[in-house]
């Protein structure tokens, strides 16, 4: 056993109070003993992970080995991941495997950096043909995120909307990514109060529904003032290569450029747009 692994297992068998150090005081500038120890411990799950993906599997006394650590401490460390679906363990041989719970991360990850490095030229070319902000959302617990932007040369707005999380109820990206989602999902959007932004904004769960249900019919998702007084945008959905809906590609324009005669040319280059994303991303119409 290691110096270290043999420090831990004292540490762990010596009741509370006895080391004379239970205050959570800093010392010489260093944080508190629990919000180390509680550092440390996020340094060593992610640790079994690495190591994980390295070996294939690995037993608990491989771990601790590796981790410098007490088999008691690689126990609980496995335990915690293991409750949250990030390894699996192997019955009859006891070794321990990356699980499920990593892919469903990389999954996520991966559909938000493709979306964007795929997105990129396509938000330029929109937002250089109509000269406005094009930006691209996904979809966020209960908010649409956006991960990338791009303003054309007639853009007036110095607004960055990169990394900010919108409402899907007054926005036309979050109303074209809520309308393609399961039914419990719209419907726990629908179930909440929907805060009212301006004077314009849906706050009857009633008429949101009927304006998704317009979104599927049409395409393409339309937001009138309901994020911010004088701003107008057009959203359509971004799909994947299964066809379900990973993000949406928005032009935000001054109410005062977007009326009922330029509106048909901004749908549908959005349209191209969003079909040209989609097509990138694998998905075959």
């Amino acid at each position: 056993m290691t110096k270290t692994a043999k420090a831990e297992a004292r540490a762990e068998k010596q009741p509370a109070g006895r080391t004379g150090r239970t205050s959570h005081r800093t010392v010489a500038g260093k944080p508190p003993r629990g919000a180390a120890s509680a550092v440390q411990s996020v340094d060593r799950a992610v640790t079994v992970l690495e190591i994980l993906a390295r070996l294939g599997e690995a037993g608990v006394t491989e771990i601790a080995e590796e981790l410098g650590v007490h088999k008691s401490t690689a126990f609980r460390l496995l335990g915690v991941l293991e409750n949250r679906g990030l390894v699996a363990q192997e019955q009859e041989r006891g070794k321990y495997y990356l699980g499920a719970g990593v892919l469903r991360l990389a999954g996520a990850a991966a559909v938000r950096l493709d979306i964007s490095q795929e997105g990129a030229a396509i938000c330029r070319t929109l937002a250089d043909e109509l000269g406005e902000t094009v930006n691209i959302a996904v979809l966020e617990s209960d908010a649409a995120v956006n991960i990338m932007q791009a303003r054309g040369p007639a853009s007036v707005t110095a607004q960055n909307w990169l990394g900010r999380r919108t409402p899907l109820h007054a926005t036309s990206s979050g109303k074209a990514l809520l309308a393609y989602q399961p039914p419990p999902v719209r419907e726990a959007v629908l179930a909440r109060k929907l805060p009212r932004l301006t004077e314009r904004t849906v706050t009857s769960a009633g008429e949101l529904r009927d304006q998704l249900a317009e979104v599927v019919e049409r395409g393409f998702a339309v937001a009138v003032e309901e994020l911010e007084l004088g701003l107008r945008a057009v959203a359509v959905p971004v799909r994947a290569h299964d066809g379900s809906v990973i993000g949406a590609i928005s032009v935000s324009v001054p109410a005062y450029r977007l009326d009922e005669q330029r509106l048909p040319e901004v749908v549908k280059r959005t349209v191209a747009a969003g079909a040209e994303l989609s097509r990138r991303m694998g998905y075959a119409s």
